[in-house]
């Protein structure tokens, strides 16, 4: 493998972390849900009905928009955060590249055990 391919398969191995990593609190899944299902919100409107503060909702967005999964967007003087599905698209298909190899994997077992 080249120095640029070799490269290139860490900068993913790295986003799609970010992303898992993002994805394991239950307080950004829970925000996600909400961004998947509205048009942008801003921090105001995310923190309504919520028992955490605009800066415990910040903290979230952060570790999301780090990841990718949401972008902050200007409206006037306000900023709002909009979902960005192509992280979690981009994971949904190596989670099927794995479960391929799983269950290639699975089957090369069980026809080695029933011979």
């Amino acid at each position: 493998m080249s120095r640029t391919s070799h490269s290139r398969v860490a900068a993913k191995r790295r986003t799609r972390a970010l992303v898992f990593a993002a994805l394991g609190d239950p307080t950004r899944l829970s925000l996600v849900a909400k961004l998947c299902r509205a048009q942008p919100r801003s921090i105001s409107q995310l923190t309504k009905r919520s028992k955490l503060t605009r800066q415990a909702i910040t903290k979230h967005l952060r570790v999301l928009e780090g990841a990718g999964i949401v972008h902050n967007v200007h409206a006037g003087r306000e900023s709002l955060f909009e979902f960005d599905p192509q992280p979690i698209t981009e994971v949904t298909e190596y989670l099927g590249f794995v479960s391929e190899q799983w269950d290639q994997a699975l089957s090369r077992l069980k026809s080695f055990v029933e011979d």
